[in-house]
């Protein structure tokens, strides 16, 4: 934890010079963020589940406390009011003590209303960053200071270049999912349920369902081919051909996003097809570099995957060029190769080209792609490439005049398996990458 202790310090000290930039360049005093609020469900007395602000948790690892504030302005020590009510209906957390707490002013807010007795009279110069916005309204904040874009946008640009702390706590998310992932694989090697391997998976991280940070993707079959699919099916079929698990943890409030696929018998053609999509995700890994688009990566995967089109003879009398150039690729592989993951899973900013907010959208063929940044240092991106069978796609080429480049036949034999997807988690360095994942055997 010393060690911890020192890469928080170090991470304060950028923080606070961000916040010194953004406020010298915004005209403000100091920004004001906001853990946020609990929200009812309609007509209920019961809430949704709580998901703290990632602006909150990007300086201290608050994550499961509502209507706590950090007030910062650059200078001084920021300062933490957190939430400490008395209360018997729910248990309440204990004011913290740990690592990081030395570097932050702490002060208990027994009643949330009770915050206003805390500010300065006057907020005309204060920015809030929050998701409730009628609060900074009920606090006398201005509307041009509720969220304001140029700050928001200036924070989103500079969190896509991590501290060693933030890498640190999403090293040791990876180590928490990697259980995770260990844990579902023997499930699904022991003829178990989508239902029963995620609570193999959540048993193994420590998680509860409401706080991994994104649903967690459990898929026998030809669920595979649904890229979200999250409905946990609680009867084992008759026989699991192929299992796709994409489940992450978190850390100090920092996310990791990983996924496998498996099949029953690793010698079978999908067997096969699984590890030759492995393969091709290294080697794509291995050419990442610092100041390279992150746009060409993707359509060099689209040839990696025409490759594999016409190795395992889905598409025939085609080149490979001609697989991608038809859009033929995008059929079997229609998500993006990877996006900015951090203090959420797909991260902030990975459109963004300046501090100014500046966007360059997804090319217009390739909409799912969610990064078009030149890769920097400090940058943490996922990589997953897939290869999937999707009726829907494929459907409208049966009456295309490219329906006899089509191996229907081999096509089909593939449709029981859904698909496949292989992801992990990566550092871009100066002069290498850092593959956070496999660097814990995860394999």
């Amino acid at each position: 934890m010393e060690k911890l202790a020192a890469l928080y310090q170090a991470h304060i000290s950028v923080l606070q010079q961000r916040t010194r930039d953004v406020l010298q360049r915004n005209q403000l005093d100091a920004l004001l963020i906001h853990s946020g609020e609990l929200n009812q469900l309609f007509l209920d007395d019961r809430h949704y589940p709580f998901k703290v602000n990632p602006h909150f948790k990007a300086w201290v690892p608050v994550t499961e406390v509502q209507n706590c504030w950090i007030w910062v302005d650059g200078v001084n020590k920021p300062k933490l009011w957190f939430y400490s009510p008395v209360d018997y209906w729910y248990s309440v957390e204990p004011i913290p003590d740990g690592f990081w707490t030395s570097a932050i002013n702490i002060q208990p807010l027994k009643n949330a209303d009770n915050i206003v007795d805390y500010l300065p009279a006057t907020l005309d110069k204060v920015g809030y960053i929050g998701p409730n916005p009628a609060r900074a309204e009920w606090l006398g904040m201005t509307a041009k200071n509720i969220n304001p874009k140029a700050v928001i946008d200036y924070l989103h640009y500079y969190r896509s270049y991590k501290t060693d702390y933030e890498l640190a706590c999403m090293r040791e998310a990876q180590k928490v999912a990697i259980n995770g992932h260990k844990a579902a694989r023997d499930a699904f090697y022991s003829d178990m349920s989508e239902f029963d391997i995620n609570l193999a998976y959540l048993t193994a991280t420590g998680h509860r369902d409401t706080n991994v940070p994104y649903d967690n993707i459990i898929a026998l079959n030809e669920h595979a081919a649904v890229l979200h699919y999250t409905k946990l099916e609680p009867r084992t079929p008759d026989e699991s051909h192929s299992f796709l698990i994409d489940a992450g943890a978190e850390y100090n409030g920092y996310a990791a996003d990983l996924t496998r696929t498996y099949a029953r018998y690793k010698d079978s053609d999908f067997g096969l097809m699984i590890q030759d999509l492995n393969s091709e995700q290294l080697a794509l890994i291995a050419t990442l570099k610092s100041g390279v688009n992150f746009v060409e990566y993707h359509l060099q995967m689209h040839q990696r995957i025409a490759k594999l089109l016409k190795k395992y003879n889905l598409i025939v009398d085609m080149s490979e060029d001609d697989i991608v150039e038809t859009g033929i690729s995008n059929t079997f592989f229609p998500h993006g190769l990877g996006h900015p993951l951090g203090l959420q899973v797909h991260d902030v900013a990975g459109f963004m080209q300046d501090n100014t907010g500046t966007q360059v959208k997804a090319p217009e063929r390739y909409p799912a792609l969610r990064c078009t940044r030149a890769l920097e240092p400090g940058m943490v991106m996922t990589i997953e490439p897939g290869l999937y069978f999707i009726d829907s796609l494929l459907e409208p080429w049966r009456d295309s005049q490219f329906k006899n480049n089509f191996n229907w036949m081999r096509i089909n034999k593939f449709r029981p398996y859904g698909g496949i997807r292989i992801e992990d988690n990566v550092v871009i360095r100066k002069d290498r990458v850092e593959n956070m994942t496999r660097d814990l055997k995860l394999s």
